[in-house]
């Protein structure tokens, strides 16, 4: 079971990914064995020595029978110290940001890969769909030559 940030590729140019787990509710964690999480929005923060995963939308679990459940809540990112201290120091170098890239299992465990990287301007996204729109075209021109 694995979900996709399909945001995070567009947006952003990824230098770095690493693993971290994550501290979830036993409902969340069956919504996200479903297949009902969100990371479109998400983010990831420093808040005092921790990091927290930030409007990630992990849906109510359908048979969760508890009221005033919150699906956007800040959940917090399980790292070593010295990988945190790390990643601290690597974003005040280079203007770096951290945003999650997938939600996946392993094993019996829920993990995070979270990505390091800058943000793509808009001309540079721009770059990338003409290309991308080159290569079909050419694609779709070599086919209709082959027949």
């Amino acid at each position: 079971m694995k979900i996709v940030n399909k945001k995070a590729h567009h947006n952003y140019n990824v230098k770095d990914s690493f693993e971290a787990g994550i501290v979830l509710t036993g409902s969340e964690v069956k919504s996200i064995r479903n297949g009902r999480c969100n990371l479109s929005d998400a983010y990831v923060k420093f808040l005092g020595n921790d990091l927290y995963l930030i409007n990630a939308d992990i849906a109510k679990y359908t048979n969760d029978g508890s009221d005033g459940y919150d699906s956007s809540r800040s959940r917090k990112l399980l790292l070593k110290r010295k990988e945190i201290e790390s990643l601290r120091s690597k974003m005040k170098q280079g203007r770096l940001v951290l945003f999650p890239l997938s939600v996946y299992t392993s094993r019996n465990l829920i993990k995070v890969e979270v990505g390091l990287g800058s943000g793509k301007r808009n001309y540079e996204k721009k770059s990338v769909e003409k290309d991308r729109d080159v290569k079909r075209e050419m694609a779709r021109i070599r086919r209709k030559h082959m027949v």
